[in-house]
């Protein structure tokens, strides 16, 4: 499957081990390579969708100078968007209980931003997620945070770890896409680079 990209080294930029896992299932076979301290801050007029997408390709362009002809870069960046403002990871312990606990008994949105870049074109897409928790009780929360150390995480949970099988009611829109990575859409996608 997809032997478009034959012709490509593929890379993925990013540090995130779900990533990783995520993108290995296709069966591609890729290079994980990120470089350090790449400014993710956007403007304050951007909402929900687009903030991830505006990061994804600032992304892109920190990595684009360091692109071989023969390689395709994908870049991502995932956002919880609730009560119109962004969620992303939590600063310690205290804020990642802080996030759990507002979005404890309703639905948030999970945004990722993917673009897909060679030295001759850029493809980029934002896949959202509607994701509704159950009612959670500080015992929960507690329990979570301090057990799973959800810091490197957007919203501070995992939807693939304890809290998703307790605390997620449904989800409307791509699981994967909650993970990090929109998968089916990243699929379609790459079959058109």
């Amino acid at each position: 499957m997809l032997d478009n990209l034959k012709e490509y080294h593929i890379i993925l930029a990013s540090n995130s081990p779900r990533r990783r896992e995520l993108l290995a299932g296709l069966g591609l076979d890729f290079e994980v390579r990120t470089l350090p301290g790449i400014d993710e801050s956007y403007p304050d007029s951007l909402e929900g969708s687009h903030i991830p997408l505006y990061i994804a390709r600032k992304k892109a362009e920190a990595y684009r100078t360091y692109l071989h002809k023969d390689e395709l870069m994908i870049t991502a960046d995932t956002i919880v968007w609730l009560d119109r403002r962004v969620l992303g990871k939590p600063r310690d312990e205290a804020e990642a209980v802080q996030m759990l606990r507002d979005m404890s008994g309703r639905t948030h949105e999970v945004y990722t931003g993917v673009c897909l870049t060679t030295s001759a074109r850029q493809r980029s897409f934002t896949v959202g997620t509607r994701v509704r928790f159950a009612q959670l009780s500080d015992e929960e929360i507690q329990y979570y945070v301090s057990h799973f150390h959800p810091l490197d995480k957007a919203g501070a949970y995992g939807v693939q770890e304890w809290i998703g099988y307790v605390g997620v009611e449904y989800i409307e829109g791509s699981y994967y896409n909650v993970m990090g990575l929109p998968m089916q859409r990243l699929y379609q996608e790459l079959k058109l680079m």
